[in-house]
């Protein structure tokens, strides 16, 4: 397919340390798949092409504030495992983006993710809908989590979602490549940072 930069934005979810870093919370469960994909480098690629063809190019992190007040006193699943392993709390460096995906000018950083689907808590739809964007590319952490419930949302939503398969990351293996082999194909359509690159203009 052929992304057209005016219509199109690139959305990495929660590229931050607590998922991406020595010393962040998941990055032992999440290190493996990040190294296995290329993650980090497919994820450069695929934001060079979209910066230098003048995309919208957009970062949703999450955080909570200490305390965790905005979550369910008892909260249970994932977001048990970031209260359990203090994650991911606004101003400490676990929250803070994983540099070398930071924004930069010209980005836009989509405030107020609480939850695992970057459209529930956030402006994230109106700012995709008043920029004109027809197609919506995700990557980021967690595959099976928060990339998917993303991507679910936005094919709801009438976006034509493409789900960039080298550039995101989960705690095992196992999970990401079960997520885009049996889920992902059913809302999305799947590419890599390359296939990108190669078909924006």
């Amino acid at each position: 397919m052929t992304f057209d930069p005016k219509s199109t934005a690139l959305l990495l979810i929660e590229c931050q340390n607590d998922f991406m870093s020595d010393g962040g919370v998941f990055y032992p469960d999440t290190r493996d798949v990040i190294e296995k994909t290329g993650m980090i480098d497919n994820a450069l690629s695929a934001l060079a092409a979209a910066r230098s063809a003048e995309a919208t190019v957009m970062h949703v992190p999450i955080s909570f504030t200490p305390g965790y007040r905005e979550l369910n006193p008892k909260p249970y699943g994932i977001l048990k495992g970031v209260v359990d392993g203090g994650a991911l709390v606004k101003g400490e460096w676990g929250s803070q983006f994983f540099d070398a995906l930071a924004p930069r000018d010209g980005d836009i950083v989509i405030e107020g993710k609480r939850g695992l689907d970057s459209f529930a808590s956030t402006n994230l739809d109106f700012i995709l809908r008043s920029r004109g964007i027809k197609t919506l590319v995700v990557g980021g952490f967690l595959t099976n989590c928060c990339v998917e419930g993303t991507m679910r949302s936005g094919y709801e939503r009438g976006f034509d979602v493409v789900s960039l398969t080298d550039c995101m990351g989960a705690t095992s293996a196992e999970e990401h490549e079960n997520a885009l082999k049996y889920t992902f194909p059913m809302f999305s359509t799947l590419s890599t940072a390359a296939e990108f690159a190669a078909e924006m203009r």
